[in-house]
């Protein structure tokens, strides 16, 4: 995506006005703040004979510096008078991620994931299959060379996260194993 900068520089010729004119105040310029995020622009700039504006939303500025989004907090409750008494609120709940438990065998290099040995065949393992440590379980094919890629643990093969013939990254979980 290409970055969305504008530029402007006042001509001598042109610029009529004094230099009382040529400057900004604070309202001008929070102004021009407001016109240059509605536009998208990551960066602005100004330039006459008196003054010089550069506005940036580039990241090597602090963080106070950048816009700020807020979100509005959903509350777990809805408002209820004061009765006083105390009114419970509920706990946030963490979400609970259900493979958690399970040994997963990822992927050791950047390729392309294969479950079986060739297109028409079997599958090395399904959802079920018990593997061993020397289980072959898949190939990740990099660079033209087929790698067979073993289970490490013994146990019930759970969860397949990759479609056959999917890229996988270096550290991408491919199966989730039961021990």
């Amino acid at each position: 995506m290409a970055e969305n900068t504008a530029g402007a520089k006042a001509d001598k010729k042109t610029s009529g006005s004094t230099s009382s004119e040529s400057s900004f105040d604070m309202d001008e310029l929070r102004d021009l703040m407001e016109l240059v995020t509605e536009q998208g622009f990551t960066e602005f700039e100004f330039e006459n004979e008196n003054i010089r504006v550069r506005l940036s939303k580039a990241a090597s500025y602090t963080t106070a510096a950048a816009p700020v989004q807020l979100q509005p907090a959903s509350p777990s409750v809805s408002p209820q008078p004061h009765t006083g008494t105390p009114v419970a609120t509920e706990a946030p709940t963490q979400a609970v991620d259900p493979d958690e438990s399970l040994f997963k065998i990822t992927s050791p290099i950047v390729g392309t994931f294969y479950r079986s040995p060739g297109p028409e065949k079997d599958p090395y393992v399904k959802e079920g299959s018990k593997v061993t440590p020397e289980s072959v379980v898949c190939i990740v094919e990099a660079m033209k060379l087929m790698n067979e890629i073993q289970a490490e643990v013994s146990g019930e093969v759970v969860r397949v996260y990759v479609e056959n013939g999917q890229p996988v990254e270096f550290g991408q979980a491919l199966f989730g194993i039961r021990k």
